[in-house]
Formats: structure tokens, C-alpha cells, sequence
């Protein structure tokens, strides 16, 4: 069994920290760094790509609506020509900095509203997949498991990697609960441990109802922002270990 394991980062602004990247990084194989519309900003983006290419682990962009005030987690109705353009400035900021690390960019993972936004509204899915394909093939389009968005990436000729979420809750028809309702993450490192075990090994997952799901992914998430992300994501990864689950980035 393989799996990669990521993590959103990257999402400190000027003086204001954000997660724990230091800690963080080095326990996934894939991050996805705020590319500085939702968060982030370039000394930001140059920081934590040179971190993350220093200890050999891929790096993604994170794309989201320009919404620094709600953290990019409201939606937002953008235009399609203007919301291509938005994706296309974002993830080639991060792609320079790559560039300047000596890194390739790996991904590209939809942030927070428009991440689940583009889970089901196939519009926003297909903008948001030509705008990667504009900037390259060769990227991998990271989704929601079974979501529109992953479809709208194939269409337009690029690899997915359909993802799941080891500290979110999920519902019956598989979205994630919502951040504005109880329960939205798990309170503890052993719950994250669990649900990404049974993820990977098992292909299912329990939802916020108590309903068995089937879930099958490439890439499970760690969100940056989630207090204690760095003990989480260390209990995650020996889970994982401990059930002979080797942890690679995908496309590896």
C-alpha cells in the first residue's frame, strides 16, 4: 500500500504566524502552499518552498479566492475569465519560486471555498482545471474524492489525485461537514490516526451520522491551520507505518 500525505502551508502573513510549517513539513511527503490570495505572501511562499525543498518533499500550489480577511474559507462569485486569471497568477507565483529553489511544481489543490465549491459545480471545476492547464500538463489536479472537479481535470488532459481528509468529518454523501457546524474537525491526533488508517487500508470512512462510506483516494490532507497539525500529522504517519503503508508523494 502507498499513499501520499500532505498538508496546506505557507499560510503565515508579514508578522502574523499561521500553523506550525517547521514542525509539519518534514512529517508529510506533498504540501500545498498558499500562493498569497487567502494567505501567505512572497517571503511567505519563498520560506516555505526552500523548507520544503530542503527536506525533500514536493511542493503544491494552493490556490483560493482573494479573501484575506475570510482566510478564503467564503464563497465568492467571480466571473470565469476572472476567476482563470486569479488561478493562473496564483499558482504561477509559487511555480517562480519553485523555479528559484530548484524544485519542479508538483500540484495544484484548490483552497477552502473554491476548493469546495469546485467539488460540485462543474463551471468552477472546468475554470479552475484550464487555468492549470494553461500553465502546465504536466501538473496534477488534487480534489475532493469522487468530486466534479477531479472529472473536469480529466476532461482537460491532466493527472488527479483524488483526496481525502484525515481531521475533517465527512457526511453521507461525502462532502465535509461544515466549518460553520459542530463536529466540522477531530478533536484528537488518535481520531485523525484512525480515520486516515481507515482510509488508506480499508477504503472506507465512518461520516459525522455514523454511516459507513466508501472513500478511495491518493492523497490524505492535514489541514495547516489545525491546532496541533504537527501531532496530528506524526500520529498519522506512524499509523500508516505501523500498517506497512508506504508514504510517497503521488505521481512518485
Amino acid at each position: 500500500m502507498r499513499i501520499d500525505l500532505n498538508a496546506d502551508v505557507g499560510e503565515s502573513l508579514g508578522p502574523w504566524p499561521m500553523g506550525d510549517d517547521e514542525r509539519l513539513i518534514p512529517l508529510v511527503s506533498s504540501v500545498n502552499v498558499a500562493c498569497g490570495a487567502h494567505a501567505g505572501d512572497p517571503l511567505t511562499i519563498d520560506r516555505t518552498v526552500r523548507f520544503a525543498a530542503d527536506h525533500g518533499v514536493a511542493v503544491g500550489a494552493h490556490p483560493g479566492y482573494p479573501d484575506l480577511v475570510g482566510f478564503g474559507r467564503r464563497e465568492m462569485e467571480l466571473s470565469a475569465d476572472e476567476l482563470e486569471a486569479s488561478i493562473l497568477y496564483q499558482v504561477g507565483a509559487v511555480a517562480a519560486f519553485a523555479a528559484a529553489a530548484g524544485v519542479p511544481l508538483r500540484h495544484v489543490k484548490p483552497h477552502g471555498a473554491l476548493y469546495n465549491r469546485a467539488a460540485w459545480d462543474p463551471v468552477q471545476a472546468a475554470t479552475i482545471a484550464r487555468a492549470v492547464r494553461r500553465i502546465s500538463a504536466d501538473l496534477i489536479l488534487v480534489g475532493l474524492a469522487g468530486s466534479a472537479i477531479l472529472q473536469a481535470g480529466a476532461d482537460a488532459g491532466l493527472t488527479t489525485a483524488a483526496e481525502a481528509f484525515a481531521d475533517r468529518a465527512y457526511e453521507a454523501d461525502g462532502s465535509l461537514r461544515s466549518r460553520r457546524l459542530p463536529g466540522a474537525l477531530l478533536a484528537d491526533a488518535g481520531a485523525a490516526a484512525a480515520q486516515a488508517l481507515s482510509i488508506v487500508r480499508d477504503g472506507r470512512v465512518t461520516t459525522h451520522d455514523g454511516e459507513s462510506l466508501a472513500v478511495r483516494a491518493d492523497t490524505i490532507c492535514i489541514h495547516g491551520d489545525t491546532p496541533g497539525a504537527a501531532e496530528f500529522a506524526r500520529a498519522v504517519r506512524s499509523a500508516l507505518e505501523a500498517a506497512g503503508v508506504e508514504i510517497v508523494p503521488f505521481g512518485a
